[in-house]
């Protein structure tokens, strides 16, 4: 009985599919390509039946939105899987977003085909599904048997234009800040690329978003203990634990895979428990009040807006001293000195240019420290340079002076050629390197011994 049932609904099935050809092509007011024509067919039967053969075909189709591998990837979960539209939207397979959007936009796709009435006509359907997805092609002329594509007439070739005289990249005339005029030093023309043309748009990478959810863990967390203490210690522990798993999941789609993700977690959440044990330290050695967390540092030189924000202030509680916390989860200098040579060879101002920023609010900073977080299987030791100690006040004046120096050159508008870095070292992780034709060329690799 079961077979019988089997053959009845088959033959039904292909004499709905038999009249689906004339219907859609009578459907379409401009000529259909074979390929749309059997996306309808596929997604008229698909309304009908539901069945997974149509709705993996229509998964694979050109005509879908869905990236080749990522339906390919699909199609083979469906053999494994009861509902491949939920298996789609729960985003069962780990792919990133640029996958992962398409896949979801043809979910809601196909939903909408599902909610269309039932009695509506194969037509109707049919006009549905290629409005859902925009079928819409060009007529092609009708250039009669055995003719041949081409211009009817030859083609008027324009006059050369005479050149331009040469001018200078139009002046800067936004604010400036200290990111900015790092990426200038390193080199100049990924400033240009990065900020005069805004060439293209920076998808960001897996190490930027781990910056920013640990950033934002860290804020909250000291928001909520302002004043660490060995006292709160089981407390302080638990809670980090809680703001590290938010704010990783606020910044979830900067990774692109789930396994990606999964271990950035883990990462950070063993860098944080380490950063409790430095700060159980600090608190008794040295105990400090966390007074500002994202502080805006706003200061003019020459007139120009130089703006910025500070991680973290601190206030020594025996001394009154403020200190400026700036968290590192990228490679930093290894100690006070290494950071104090950056500062005196003009290739690092944030740190002086908060110093300034908060001498001119008032503060009496006595120390800048760098708080590395990128290496979970290290103890926490911030690089601190004590201001008049390891770093003088006059090599931040001078610091202060080229600020103003390199922000009155890029608002000049004389400058007609932004040359390259002198090594191929800022191009590793330059989102312009690909097009810049005049990058140096790379460093052979060596290999030790």
């Amino acid at each position: 009985m079961p077979t019988m049932i089997r053959r009845i609904f088959g033959a039904l099935l292909h004499r709905v599919q038999g009249r689906l050809v004339g219907t859609v092509t009578h459907f379409l007011v401009l000529p259909a390509s074979a390929q749309v024509r059997s996306f309808l067919e596929h997604a008229v039967t698909w309304h009908r039946t539901e069945s997974d053969e149509s709705l993996v075909r229509l998964l694979r189709s050109p005509h879908s939105g869905v990236p080749h591998d990522a339906g390919a990837a699909y199609a083979t979960l469906a053999a494994r899987t009861e509902s491949l539209l939920d298996a789609i939207e729960r985003g069962q397979l780990a792919l990133p977003p640029s996958d992962r959007d398409p896949l979801l936009r043809f979910a809601g796709r196909m939903r909408r085909i599902r909610a269309i009435v039932p009695g509506e006509t194969d037509a109707a359907i049919a006009r549905a599904v290629a409005e859902f997805f925009a079928l819409v092609e060009r007529d092609e002329p009708d250039r009669g048997a055995g003719s041949v594509a081409g211009p009817s007439e030859p083609i008027a070739l324009a006059e050369p234009l005479a050149a331009e005289e040469p001018a200078g990249v139009a002046p800067w005339q936004k604010h400036f800040s200290a990111s900015a005029l790092n990426t200038y030093v390193e080199c100049s023309r990924k400033w240009f690329y990065k900020y005069a043309c805004a060439a293209v748009e920076d998808p960001g990478s897996a190490a930027s978003a781990y910056g920013s959810a640990f950033h934002l863990a860290l804020e909250d967390f000291h928001g909520e203990y302002p004043r660490p203490s060995s006292a709160d210690e089981a407390e302080m522990r638990r809670r980090i634990r809680e703001w590290v798993a938010w704010a990783f999941e606020r910044n979830r789609n900067g990774f692109d895979t789930q396994v990606e993700f999964e271990l950035q977690v883990r990462r950070a959440q063993r860098t944080a428990q380490r950063y409790v044990d430095w700060l159980l330290v600090q608190a008794k050695n040295a105990p400090i009040e966390v007074i500002g967390r994202e502080v805006a540092a706003e200061i003019a030189l020459h007139d120009r807006p130089f703006i910025g924000y500070i991680d973290r202030l601190d206030r020594d509680e025996r001394s009154g001293g403020v200190r400026v916390v700036d968290y590192k989860t990228g490679s930093i200098a290894k100690s006070p000195a290494e950071y104090a040579e950056k500062v005196r060879a003009y290739a690092d101002f944030q740190l002086p240019f908060y110093y300034w920023a908060r001498t001119a609010a008032g503060d009496r900073v006595t120390h800048l420290v760098l708080i590395p977080l990128r290496d979970a299987l290290l103890d926490v030791r911030p690089v601190v340079l004590a201001v008049g100690s390891n770093i003088s006040i006059q090599d931040l004046e001078r610091s202060r002076t080229r600020m103003t120096e390199l922000g009155d050159r890029l608002a000049s508008g004389t400058i007609r050629h932004f040359e390259t870095a002198a090594d191929a070292s800022p191009c590793t992780y330059c989102s312009y390197a690909f097009a810049c034709a005049a990058k140096p060329p790379a460093q052979a690799q060596r290999f030790g011994s």
